[in-house]
């Protein structure tokens, strides 16, 4: 008998075999290792080195190597505004492949449950705020990530539709952007916060007297942190079994503008804050109704922003002096 992070004992993993595609990533580091405080012995992260999951018979091969009870499907081509513009056919093309043939096959495998991580980039442009599951489908997503949003929603369309015909136990989660140590922080594909982080850092070390930032400053974002985000997909993975949707976020909503003058505080970067509206500001708000996840899997977000924030940038610095030293 193992604990979850809420104390709650629980069996459901023992004799386990889970499979977390994305496993060695920013967020699959984490489940994989809460996985392992849950007791679970047979975790498989396939590599993208020996298993690419975008060409139908590495995904056989890897469902074959793993033998999977249980799948968690975190594996994504994923990134910020500027790579969406940059990639849509890849980002649809690449996230729709993965997942479709991934869920297929699983389900022909005799998978016992299959956990979809969706992204809050599915949800429409003008969605009323917070945005509940139930507005998933009431128009178009934002222009920048649409591609990516869309092939990502499709994984919900697949576990419904399997569900029906099929009875497949699969799950469909919507994680709002996320944060934390570890970070991509690759200024060519990097979301927001690590994107921000690395500019004042660098600029900080520099003596720059200014930093430019896309848009203007007026769009709103909900963040979660990494951690709480591997704990909600567990308590989801342990006890939901629904076809609907349901979100993971953290009920906290910050400005663009206040998020980089928080980060410019918490780097140490004095200098002048330029914003280039020539650039894109992406979706106007978002900020997620948490209240199915709560209700159905006892899941609420457990970190502080602030603290979530200073514990990204120390992990940061950290990172770039042990680089430094190599």
């Amino acid at each position: 008998m193992t604990r979850n992070n809420n104390g709650n004992e629980t069996d459901f993993w023992h004799n386990k075999r889970v499979c977390v595609t994305g496993g060695a990533g920013f967020l699959g580091s984490f489940v994989v290792g809460k996985l392992r405080q849950r007791g679970v012995r047979e975790i498989f992260v396939p590599r993208k080195c020996d298993y690419d999951l975008v060409q139908h018979d590495c995904i056989q091969q890897m469902l074959s190597d793993a033998r999977p009870d249980i799948v968690i499907h975190l594996a994504a081509r994923v990134g910020g505004i500027g790579a969406n513009r940059e990639h849509p056919a890849e980002f649809f093309y690449d996230n729709l492949m993965m997942g479709v043939q991934l869920m297929h096959e699983s389900w022909k495998f005799g998978v016992e449950k299959f956990v979809a991580v969706g992204t809050v980039c599915a949800y429409p442009k003008f969605t009323p705020v917070p945005f509940k599951e139930d507005d998933l489908w009431n128009g178009y997503p934002e222009e920048t990530n649409a591609p990516y949003g869309l092939a990502k929603k499709m994984l919900l369309v697949q576990s419904q539709a399997y569900r029906q015909q099929y009875g497949f136990s699969s799950i469909f989660l919507l994680p709002v952007n996320l944060y934390g140590p570890g970070d991509n922080f690759n200024p060519d594909s990097s979301h927001v916060i690590p994107a921000l982080i690395k500019k004042c850092v660098e600029a900080k070390e520099r003596g720059d007297n200014f930093i430019e930032v896309w848009g203007d400053g007026s769009p709103t974002r909900e963040f979660l942190y990494v951690e709480d985000a591997a704990e909600g997909i567990l308590l989801a993975t342990e006890h939901y079994n629904k076809s609907e949707p349901v979100n993971l976020g953290s009920a906290f909503e910050i400005s663009i503008k206040d998020l980089v003058e928080t980060i410019a505080r918490l780097t140490g970067f004095s200098g002048d804050i330029v914003w280039d509206a020539s650039k894109p500001n992406g979706q106007p708000r978002r900020k997620l109704d948490v209240s199915r996840a709560e209700k159905e899997f006892g899941f609420v977000a457990q970190t502080m922003f602030k603290s979530g924030l200073d514990r990204t940038i120390t992990w940061y610095q950290a990172y770039r002096q042990h680089e430094s030293v190599r």
